[in-house]
């Protein structure tokens, strides 16, 4: 269903009319009315958050759909159930609940070094399938590393272990499955205070935000980058260093979208400027700590927070001024989706597909997995039934959506 087939079918499970309803969120009747009959793209998540509140419902009731990973030469056919287990798995609660058995072999911490950058390249490059079927190995070396690691290397096995949660937040919440990505950010924050290195911290705290905000908690997630921000401060007199000021720097982006979902726009602008700060002290684009960090990313946020904002024709004019080739695969197709996004909005579908075809090119599992690129297509799909697209037809096929 569409998000608003999905809405009127919560409406009418309330007993709610749409006169009710739309007066609950402070819209017209019309309005709601011509939602539910796909005549309005409703992709502002801070306006679905309010018609999910006045259901009480999340907005993944409205936005989500059931998750099946498509099996590949990369996952097997292990995915998203296995991560699951291995984050529901509970001898990661305490050591105390660790049994022998599963300490397994040592595991030497170079190698899992060269294990968590493989899966943050394999997300950059969108390859969700190998991230999903590689991370909970990963996952369990890690455990095992911080369990067995001497004084020397324990908060290195530390750090390693919270990057590793990391990149489960980061393909959860990619996938909608948002509650899973919360249970990873918490268990990697923890790892990362352990580990005493800032860098990671921030990192983590990143990955905090970014599942608040997935969930809907938009102002939860600016309260929290304010306060990590305050934390990061503290290190910015002794860490000058690239990879430091890349992890800050993302921290206020990742609450620039944040604050645009909360329809906060003082933030907005404070969190861009302190983010375009860090990137003229970086002064290029980096990957430093897989953040894709730098002014190209910045300019892309300020697309994205133009567009949550409904600030729509800013976003138009801004999507083909921004280059975004030399960036990692995983940053250039979440563009082409966003410009996807703005160019529906303003009735031009055929350039937005023709944009979303293009991106599936280059990274056919995030096109075909992504909540925002699937509520895209499905739109098109129903209010294209007058005639027939075969370039569509073919796209929603391949996206299972028909």
């Amino acid at each position: 269903m569409t998000i608003g087939e999905r809405i009127a079918f919560y409406r009418r499970r309330r007993g709610l009319s749409q006169l009710v309803l739309a007066g609950l969120v402070g819209r017209t009747e019309d309005w709601l009315s011509k939602v539910e009959n796909g005549r309005i793209d409703l992709d502002r998540l801070s306006v679905i958050r309010r018609v999910a509140e006045a259901l009480d419902i999340t907005i993944s009731d409205l936005v989500g759909e059931p998750t099946l990973l498509e099996w590949t030469a990369d996952s097997g056919v292990q995915t998203v159930p296995a991560l699951r287990a291995a984050l529901m798995d509970y001898r990661q609660i305490t050591p105390l609940l660790a049994s022998s058995a599963a300490a397994g072999d040592a595991v030497e911490i170079n190698s899992l070094e060269a294990d968590v950058s493989a899966i943050f390249e394999a997300y950059q490059a969108s390859r969700y399938g190998y991230v999903t079927g590689r991370t909970p190995l990963v996952l369990s070396d890690a455990l095992n590393a911080t369990r067995n690691a001497g004084p020397g290397d324990r908060h290195r096995a530390l750090a390693l272990l919270a990057l590793t949660y990391q990149v489960a937040v980061s393909v959860l919440t990619k996938l909608g499955e948002t509650d899973l990505a919360w249970i990873a950010s918490e268990r990697g924050l923890t790892a990362a205070q352990e580990s005493e290195n800032p860098v990671v911290l921030g990192s983590l705290f990143r990955s905090v935000a970014y599942a608040l905000h997935s969930t809907g908690r938009f102002a939860a997630g600016v309260d929290l980058v304010r306060t990590a921000a305050g934390v990061l401060e503290t290190h910015l007199s002794t860490r000058s260093d690239e990879s430091f000021l890349a992890v800050y720097g993302t921290l206020f982006l990742t609450g620039a979208v944040a604050a645009a979902r909360a329809e906060d726009r003082a933030s907005v602008t404070t969190f861009l400027r302190e983010a375009e700060d860090s990137a003229h002290r970086v002064g290029r684009d980096t990957n430093a700590m897989w953040t894709a960090f730098g002014p190209t990313n910045v300019s892309l946020h300020r697309m994205t927070t133009a567009l949550e904002l409904g600030d729509v024709q800013v976003a138009v004019d801004l999507a083909p001024s921004i280059d975004v080739s030399g960036l990692p695969v995983e940053r250039q197709v979440r563009h082409a989706i966003e410009t996807a996004r703005a160019y529906t909005a303003r009735n031009r579908r055929d350039e937005a597909l023709a944009v979303l075809l293009q991106a599936e090119q280059v990274a056919p599992e995030q096109v075909r997995h992504h909540a925002l690129s699937r509520q895209l297509v499905l739109g098109w799909v129903k209010g294209n039934r007058s005639h027939r697209d075969p370039a569509l037809d073919g796209l929603a096929g391949r996206l299972r959506l028909v």
